[in-house]
């Protein structure tokens, strides 16, 4: 059973950084693609970028791009997600995916079919 558990996240400044963790269970990273998706109030689910298995190549949705890093350590089967620069519009429920497809942008929530609890990220001062 795929099971993945989210940590990090919660409230931090305008500029400020924050990393979350997305620890995997039941599966190997060396075979799967893991994304992170995140939701904002009465917005759909968006994906926020994915790393590939087999090479490690990565995608990002333009509205992140060259502020946040998407990550992984096979030894701790955990993907990261290292979010710099952090914008009040980057407020939002975060969330880990896996098994899924990771080949370009968009991503897209409907592809993936398991899924982390949710972490909440504020950005406000």
């Amino acid at each position: 059973q795929v099971q993945l558990v989210q940590s990090g996240g919660g409230l931090v400044q305008p500029g400020g950084s924050l990393r979350l963790s997305c620890a995997a269970s039941g599966i190997t990273l060396d075979y799967y693609a893991v994304a992170w998706f995140r939701q904002a109030p009465g917005k759909e689910r968006e994906g926020v970028s994915c790393i590939n298995p087999s090479d490690g190549s990565t995608y990002y949705a333009d509205s992140v791009k060259g502020r946040f890093t998407i990550s992984r350590a096979h030894a701790a089967r955990t993907v990261y997600l290292q979010m710099n620069s952090l914008k009040p519009e980057d407020t939002a429920v975060y969330y880990c995916a896996a098994i899924g497809p990771c080949r370009s942008t968009p991503i897209w929530a409907a592809d993936f079919n398991s899924w982390g609890q949710g972490t909440q990220v504020t950005v406000s001062s």
